[in-house]
């Protein structure tokens, strides 16, 4: 089923279209690099090879990594559980259990993977809290961080209400009390800088199609001399950390996406913040209530989390779903009737989570379609509220 031409998409942070020049890029990489990159023995595994290569090049580019510290995998999710799976699995060959330290808003991910390690009791974990902004507390963190762990993971900017986080002033504390720490960047590669070596981050995952690639290809990013066991075992491709055949069109894919990003990137969440400005200003003068959520400060360019506190979310989507794609929250979690991890941790009133909508803008995002967006949801809200009075 094509989506409709009507369809106003205002779901970036749930995944973003793909470029048309990222979609060639995969297009060509199908039919003229089809080798194999680890087939050494021919001219097509050696084009394949360069093409993975180049493409690594371009990922270390933007987040100022080195090549060699660049593993490609499925995506975050993989690159979350290759990362702290196999810290543990490293750990308990000398015979420890580790101690690992989480914020609580971090993508499920990590939360699911910590919690299902922690029930199995091969670790033992931490749960950082936040305030009502979604901010870690650096005192706290700094405390934690200094009673003896053995893993850190706090992600760069969070996926629902956009709150963007002090990784280099996070990685220096980690680094401080010689704690390895694991970003999450997923929602923040490609629309703020990362300085990956420079910070001392020592692992970063991050997905294409979070910044106009394909779906199904991301990296796992590792400093280099850090120890990590594998999860997964087979070819010994990506020095054995993730072996299996490379996804070499999804990885052409995702090094073209970091290169357009690293040239377009500052222009673009310019002009995206301008957008989203504009589609707040028109919501705030014309529904009466309404709360903006997070931090408007200190917020990813096209992250726009609103309530209408005594309107059901769900009678919004329900009402606009087929000319207005946005969402309730995380996709991880559409459809599950239980409410946002993120909102609850923020300690947010039941009505006001009760209301909440992800709005999520992006470089293909038009003025028309906001000027559109905004008379939709003004419309319906106001349709809403007669309903219930």
């Amino acid at each position: 089923m094509a989506i409709s031409r009507e369809l106003i998409y205002l779901d970036y942070h749930s995944t973003t279209p793909v470029d048309t020049r990222v979609a060639n890029a995969v297009f060509q990489a199908m039919i003229t690099t089809f080798g194999n990159a680890s087939s050494v023995e021919h001219e097509a595994g050696d084009c394949a090879e360069s093409a993975v290569k180049q493409s690594a090049y371009y990922v270390s580019e933007l987040i100022q990594a080195a090549p060699r510290e660049v593993t490609f995998t499925s995506g975050t999710t993989e690159s979350i559980n290759i990362a702290i799976q196999g810290t543990v699995k490293h750990a308990q060959k000398s015979g420890v259990t580790p101690h690992i330290a989480i914020s609580v808003i971090e993508h499920k991910a990590v939360l699911d993977t910590c919690y299902a390690l922690k029930s199995q009791g091969q670790i033992k974990l931490t749960v950082l809290p936040v305030d009502n902004q979604a901010h870690v507390d650096l005192l706290e963190l700094e405390q934690v961080c200094a009673s003896g762990i053995h893993l850190l993971c706090v992600m760069a900017a969070n996926n629902e209400v956009g709150t963007i986080y002090p990784i280099e002033k996070i990685s220096a504390i980690a680094q401080n009390h010689n704690v390895p720490f694991l970003c999450d960047a997923t929602q923040a590669v490609g629309k703020i800088p990362i300085r990956f070596r420079a910070w001392g981050i020592t692992m970063l995952a991050l997905s294409a199609h979070k910044f106009y690639g394909p779906k199904g290809i991301g990296a796992l990013v590792v400093r280099k001399g850090y120890q990590l066991a594998p999860i997964l075992y087979g070819g010994g491709q990506q020095k054995a950390l993730r072996p299996g055949t490379l996804n070499v069109p999804g990885i052409v894919g995702l090094g073209e996406a970091c290169r357009l990003r690293q040239i377009e990137m500052v222009e673009d969440e310019r002009a995206i913040a301008a957008k989203r400005d504009r589609l707040q200003s028109k919501l705030l003068a014309n529904i009466p209530g309404l709360i903006i959520n997070g931090d408007t400060q200190n917020r990813l360019a096209g992250n726009l989390h609103i309530s209408a506190p005594d309107i059901p979310n769900s009678a919004i989507i329900a009402r606009v779903r087929h000319y207005l794609a946005i969402s309730t929250g995380s996709a991880c979690s559409s459809g599950v009737e239980t409410p946002s991890h993120v909102l609850t941790a923020m300690r947010l009133k039941e009505e006001v989570i009760e209301g909440a909508l992800r709005i999520g803008l992006g470089k293909f995002t038009t003025d028309e379609e906001i000027e559109a967006a905004a008379q939709i949801l003004i419309a319906e809200t106001r349709a809403i509220r007669k309903l219930l009075e």
